[in-house]
């Protein structure tokens, strides 16, 4: 199982950054963003795999592959950005992380811009007139 694999090298991480973080805190962080980079290098494998059979499904079903797309890239930013928060936030700087998450947030929003006129536009045919 992988996810044992996974919290198994957090846990033997986590007692080396302790352990090093008195001597050389530096070391400590790059320990800690080395290692959230590699699960997040093993995971690209899984993620792709979701991402076809996402889009097999959206093919099969006759939807538009824009719409798709848009919302795996929604998801990839949001997922990028949590994940550049925390290391950011892991280095002891929130103040970062929180401007790197709300560049996340404007970002989803700007990017759903095309689907939300889409539904408002679907919606509005829908009344009568």
């Amino acid at each position: 199982m992988e996810i044992i694999q996974i919290v198994g090298l957090g846990l033997i991480v986590t007692i080396l950054t302790l352990i090093i973080k008195e001597q050389k805190p530096m070391f400590a962080f790059l320990l800690a963003a080395f290692t959230g980079i590699m699960i997040f290098l093993f995971l690209i494998g899984k993620i792709s795999s979701v991402i076809q059979v996402l889009e097999d499904i959206a093919q099969k079903s006759s939807i538009n592959m824009v719409f798709l797309k848009t919302i795996l890239k929604i998801i990839g930013v949001a997922y990028i950005a949590e994940f550049g928060a925390q290391i950011v936030r892991d280095a002891g700087q929130e103040s970062i992380a929180s401007k790197i998450e709300l560049s996340g947030k404007v970002l989803i929003m700007v990017m759903a811009i095309p689907i939300i006129s889409v539904i408002i536009e679907t919606v509005v045919k829908l009344l009568p007139a």
